[in-house]
């Protein structure tokens, strides 16, 4: 959630701000209920005071008739502090200043590197390639869970190890913490990440009902699986408070993610591209907020060459307001040369939250006897399912083989992926 003082002290840019993220929110009313709050609160606290001069007075008549009335006024003040947060609640995040305004037409390449490769046959899709070599599997997976699901054998399964060994390799010496988190999450949880906000969740799977047996407390928990990696992350250090000396804290998560892919209906229908579930690797920093800019440049520049040291022709681009997560200040995606569709294709994703996420969840970092939020990045090292895609598709040869990218053969024990005999 934003900090209310920039409403506060910001109305108008507020407004203007929220307008542009595409969101239909009363900000003068948000103010007029913050006032109501603040009013409320003095109202209270002057009758708490009262009645402890009164019991102090033993005046019992006075003093009833005091607590009757600040019951009244608590009761008023909770209400309107409810409905103030359930306002500051449906706010996405305030956008940084480079962020240009409007829907995804007006996202901006800001940067191109490598040149797509020139073949002297027609390019073959990933789906034919993977299916005559027999590592990409699409009509089994139908049969054993439906549309939009995939099996990665062979080699294909072995450039995912390899990816995931190659990343390992390039970022703990940089104090990444590897991690594999739970892939259900509580619905308090999906709240204060906020990504499920404003019908956001039409994009995630929701576990009805789900009966925790070992807790009478936690029967009939309503869980949702995680759409990334960071979402199960981010709010392990909820209500946490970090000693300034352990930050940036980084961590890199491996996790299957899960999306329902709703208005994605006859969208890259045909292969793994866009899938219900695919494994990625993910890079999330909580630092302070002097820092948070250093860390975009760090985690952007980590993503890159990740992506250069594959060999692969990229481009960066700026999202636009409309086209932004509701959390995120400011988006940088990674698109890779997908031969087929001759165009670049969204890979990766580099985030910051600023401090949103951490005001929702409550973690903070305390530098001397102050107190702060912390700001929260997040960005893809690998989706491991579109890297093999672009793999595949821009290292392909005539004889329908696949050369393997240097940095992973040593993974691999192999240069190229030939059909199996």
């Amino acid at each position: 959630m934003i900090d209310i003082k920039l409403i506060r002290e910001n109305p108008q840019e507020i407004k203007k701000k929220i307008k542009d993220r595409g969101v239909d929110i009363d900000t003068d009313h948000i103010l007029k209920l913050d006032t109501e709050v603040k009013e409320l609160s003095t109202s209270v606290q002057k009758l708490r005071e009262e009645r402890n001069k009164a019991a102090s007075e033993k005046d019992i008549k006075k003093g009833r008739k005091i607590k009757e009335e600040l019951r009244k006024q608590e009761e008023r003040l909770r209400i309107s502090e409810r409905n103030l947060e359930e306002l500051l609640l449906q706010l996405p995040n305030i956008v940084l200043h480079k962020v240009p305004v409007g829907d995804a037409s007006k996202n901006e390449v800001i940067k191109t590197e490598g040149s797509p490769p020139k073949f002297s046959f027609a390019p073959k899709d990933h789906l034919e390639l993977g299916e005559n070599l027999g590592i990409i599997d699409t009509k089994r997976a139908a049969k054993v869970s439906g549309t939009r699901f995939g099996f990665l054998k062979g080699d294909a399964a072995l450039l995912e190890f390899a990816l995931i060994q190659f990343v390992l390799e390039k970022l703990l010496p940089e104090n990444f913490i590897p991690i594999v988190p739970p892939v259900l999450l509580k619905s308090d949880i999906t709240e204060g990440l906020g990504y499920w906000q404003l019908g956001g969740n039409e994009n995630y799977y929701f576990v009805r009902d789900f009966e925790l047996s070992e807790s009478k407390k936690e029967k009939n928990v309503d869980l949702y699986l995680v759409g990334t990696g960071e979402h199960a992350v981010v709010p392990m250090h909820k209500d946490e408070v970090f000693n300034i000396k352990d930050l940036p804290k980084r961590y890199l998560v491996f996790s299957s993610s899960f999306r329902r892919e709703a208005g994605s209906y006859g969208k890259d229908t045909r292969g793994i591209f866009r899938v219900h579930q695919f494994d990625k690797l993910e890079m999330v920093s909580f630092v302070r907020p002097k820092d948070d800019e250093i860390e975009r440049k760090k985690l952007l520049e980590t993503a890159e060459k990740l992506v250069a040291d594959l060999g692969l022709p990229y481009q960066l681009v700026r999202l636009a307001t409309q086209d932004l997560a509701f959390p995120s200040a400011e988006t940088i995606d990674i698109e890779i040369w997908m031969p087929s569709q001759n165009k670049y294709r969204e890979t990766h994703s580099i985030s910051t939250t600023t401090d949103f996420q951490a005001r929702r969840l409550n973690i903070k970092y305390q530098a001397g006897n102050e107190r702060s939020f912390v700001h929260i990045l997040n960005g893809t090292a690998f989706a491991i399912g579109r890297t093999i895609i672009a793999i595949l598709e821009n290292y392909q040869q005539k004889d329908g083989s696949i050369l393997v990218p240097k940095v992973l053969q040593k993974y691999m024990g192999k240069t190229s992926i030939k059909p199996q005999k």
